[in-house]
């Protein structure tokens, strides 16, 4: 799932793992973990993560190829935050080149000038990662977490410098594997500035299309823009 800052992959990747009944993979949320809890990789992928920038290939690599080996990987997983360059996508192709598994990857667009009003207002729950827009959806936040009853906080890559300079890597580094995916015929684009429930089913709509899978979807519980009020992308 591809999807700059604020576009709400985060959510729908989620959605999509509910209906098909695959783990929903989140490289962010590893990698903030492992920065939470200082483990060696945290402390080797701090200093990338704090200013902005993408964590070094052969991090990530390693991270994504230890949870895709568990058990509940084996009949297809939902990818949110990799691959994000191209030495990354021919990682995974490598991985799974003998098993034969398709890969099909969906790209979110979303306008910077939307992506940086949803982020600038946006708060994490620091125990189950869930975020929440402030000022889009009034009434909605009251500073805790509604599944866990935490404070909320703001994660320091959504101060307004650094999601400038998110959004300007991910744009540039990007770029070249959506052009790889989409030349091999295993892209397709979304309209992310629509409603959760639509994103999603029109989601839904391309996997019916494009592979074999029959996902069971779930009714979105917000109906309202992607990225408000209740919790959106990572």
């Amino acid at each position: 799932m591809f999807g700059p800052p604020g576009a709400g992959k985060g959510t729908q990747a989620r959605l999509l793992g509910e209906a098909l009944g695959f783990p929903h993979i989140s490289t962010g949320d590893i990698l903030r973990g492992a920065l939470k809890d200082q483990t060696e990789l945290g402390k080797k992928a701090k200093t990338f993560m704090e200013s902005g920038d993408l964590v070094p290939d052969d991090l990530v690599d390693a991270i994504v190829s230890d949870r895709l080996k568990r058990d509940d990987c084996s009949q297809g997983f939902i990818l949110d935050g990799y691959p994000r360059t191209i030495p990354q996508a021919e990682f995974l192709e490598s991985l799974f080149e003998k098993e034969g598994a398709r890969i099909l990857t969906l790209g979110i667009k979303v306008e910077n000038s939307i992506l940086l009003k949803r982020l600038s207002s946006r708060w994490t729950c620091p125990k189950c990662s869930r975020t929440y827009s402030e000022n889009l959806a009034p009434g909605t936040v009251n500073g805790l977490c509604s599944r866990c009853g935490v404070p909320l906080v703001q994660r320091e890559d959504d101060a307004g410098e650094v999601i400038a300079e998110r959004l300007l890597v991910y744009r540039n580094t990007t770029r070249p594997v959506i052009r790889y995916y989409r030349e091999r015929g295993m892209y397709a684009e979304i309209d992310g500035d629509r409603s959760v429930k639509e994103i999603f089913e029109n989601i839904i709509d391309i996997v019916r299309e494009r592979t074999d899978l029959q996902p069971q979807p779930k009714s979105p519980a917000h109906q309202g823009p992607a990225g408000l009020g209740r919790p959106i992308a990572h």
